[in-house]
């Protein structure tokens, strides 16, 4: 197999290549491509990739590029996790919303259809190329935020995708150390839109055991997503930690005020795992990796990969078109759920109805996702508008109209500081 990595400056790359080695019995990688428009975290993350994968004895070869077609040409998987305009864009994206008296963040809100408009366009040229470069039963793997909408985008596109969120993953391990058990005796039944998900049933060895964690464990997860613990009881279920951003709006609106931005923190974690990563010395992923944000996504995205080309069958949460699955959502809405994977793709697992409550914000959500999809896709400013008026974290008509001018003139001025390609 050849693999390309495209965002590959991402400081998450050296767990992907991490990742690799212990999926070699199941995906045979003779080939691995990174590329990234940056290249000195080209040659910084690609550096601690190659000794990485030599202290593990990796036998394939290993490139890094700056070429987009040279990564793609004969690709049989192809992994997005880039960052369109870096940090930067990110600071906007969460500043620009929250002085606006919003909730500021990169992947939902007003600040999700910022990164939306930003994004899809750069994405779909992405996909084009792999269309007609990557092998014709190449796999688009996409971790590029708004996975949801992005995934979407794609698919309305015609191209072979498949979305991934760590969320689940995370969870999963979260639960995992609760129940001192390993982690793939667990599995998260987590149902929902990308970024809006809910946990409703946690099977180990096959047994629903959610009642169980929520009554040992319950006070411990609410304090993990920061919601209280009587919110879980009522719904009987574990909400994302993106929850707390409708859960608790008002309390994240004033947080916003007196805490710094996470794109600050962000920058200042990457600037020092950037430093690390320049250690010759160095040759196996950082502890401070951790703190970035996104814990095991590249664990979870070499799983995908090795299923989709092993054919195994096995379940894992991803982002695929509805077809169905969830009651009350179109067919060709992207949820995220449990589904079944193999060679010709994710084969969403069957789903019991949303309960009221989750549905309600679920159809709302997905509703501004078809809408945020459709104007990044056609850079229909009008319906980016409608799109800001359709999300329940903004709503209003004045204020989504003075939110789309402050975002969109903001694309067009010069980054407060660099910026980078990797997620």
């Amino acid at each position: 197999m050849k693999l390309a990595v495209i965002g590959a400056g991402s400081t998450y790359t050296p767990e992907l290549v991490s990742g690799l080695m212990r999926e070699r019995e199941r995906i045979d990688v003779r080939e691995l491509v990174l590329h990234d428009i940056d290249p000195e975290r080209r040659e910084v993350v690609g550096g601690l990739a190659r000794r990485i994968l030599e202290r593990q004895g990796f036998a394939g070869a290993l490139a890094t590029t700056g070429e987009l077609d040279r990564a793609l040409d004969g690709a049989d998987a192809v992994l997005i996790q880039i960052r369109v305009g870096g940090q930067a864009a990110r600071l906007r994206d969460e500043t620009i919303p929250a002085a606006c008296g919003c909730v500021g963040q990169e992947t939902t809100g007003a600040g999700g259809l910022a990164k939306t408009m930003r994004t899809v366009p750069v994405v779909l040229e992405v996909a084009q190329r792999a269309r007609e470069l990557a092998a014709d039963d190449a796999w688009i793997v996409d971790f590029t935020n708004p996975v949801g909408i992005v995934i979407r985008a794609l698919l309305d596109a015609g191209h072979r995708a498949i979305g991934l969120c760590n969320v689940a993953i995370t969870f999963q391990r979260q639960i995992a150390g609760h129940l001192g058990v390993a982690p793939d005796r667990v599995l998260v039944d987590q149902v929902g839109l990308n970024h809006l998900t809910w946990i409703r049933a946690v099977w180990l060895d096959g047994r629903d055991v959610l009642p169980e964690v929520l009554s040992s464990f319950g006070d411990e997860l609410a304090d993990e997503i920061e919601l209280p613990r009587r919110l879980l009881d009522a719904l009987g279920a574990i909400p994302s930690y993106y929850l707390r951003y409708f859960y608790a709006e008002r309390e994240v609106v004033r947080e916003q005020k007196v805490t710094p931005p996470r794109a600050q923190v962000v920058l200042d974690i990457e600037r020092r795992l950037l430093e690390l990563y320049r250690d010759p010395s160095l040759a196996e992923k950082p502890v401070l990796l951790e703190q970035r944000g996104g814990a095991f996504y590249s664990e979870a995205a070499i799983q995908l990969v090795a299923s989709l080309n092993a054919d195994t069958g096995d379940i894992q949460v991803v982002d695929v078109r509805n077809q169905g699955t969830l009651s009350g959502l179109a067919d060709d809405d992207v949820v995220e759920l449990p589904a079944r994977i193999g060679a010709a793709g994710a084969v969403p697992v069957p789903q019991p109805p949303l309960a009221p409550e989750l549905l309600g914000l679920v159809q709302h959500v997905a509703a501004y996702e078809r809408l945020a999809a459709e104007a990044a896709a056609s850079g229909d400013r009008d319906r980016a508008r409608l799109a800001l008026m359709t999300h329940p974290l903004v709503r209003e008509d004045e204020l989504a109209e003075g939110l789309l001018e402050r975002l969109l003139a903001a694309e067009t001025q010069p980054p407060p500081m660099p910026t980078e390609v990797g997620r």
